[in-house]
């Protein structure tokens, strides 16, 4: 989901949920991104809560859009008022402190559900332990399938009668 600008009075709003839902990174990452942040088709996240910087691949058209944004702006206005006044006008329901983290948690959720590895996950969210990252594993339709693959179970030879 994608808002315009129009229904936020904000033009960020949009291109910085876009940021979120395409790489994964939370609000003040992508709201503090600066043109310099923006090179070979990726953004490059710095000062994160980790500690670490991070650096993501992006589409061509997003980061098309984000070099003209630059351009126009030389960063991004802070926005994420607009983006949670936007957000209850629509029947999305959240806890209390979770309106952009979910955007985060769309984009992990998602990566997981396509295929994506775990511990690919876990560098571009920035956790610094895998633990952070599991919460995700449950979505990948493989992950209890590989229990039966597992190399120990060919090298013991456990298989069904």
């Amino acid at each position: 989901m994608v808002w315009s600008i129009d229904k936020t009075g904000n033009e960020h709003v949009s291109l910085i949920t876009r940021v979120c839902l395409s790489t994964g990174a939370r609000w003040g990452e992508a709201e503090g991104l600066t043109a310099k942040n923006i090179r070979n088709d990726q953004v490059d996240f710095t000062d994160t809560k980790s500690g670490k910087n991070r650096s993501i691949p992006i589409n061509e058209t997003l980061f098309r859009q984000l070099e003209e944004h630059m351009k126009k702006h030389g960063r991004f206005f802070d926005c994420i008022k607009s983006f949670r006044k936007y957000l209850k006008t629509t029947s999305i329901k959240l806890p209390q402190g979770q309106s952009s983290h979910v955007l985060r948690h769309s984009f992990a959720s998602h990566f997981i559900m396509n295929g994506g590895n775990i511990l690919t996950l876990q560098k571009i969210l920035g956790h610094s332990t895998i633990v952070m990252t599991m919460r995700y594993a449950h979505l990948d339709p493989e992950h209890l399938q590989e229990a039966v693959t597992n190399p120990l179970n060919t090298k013991l030879n456990l298989k069904e009668p």
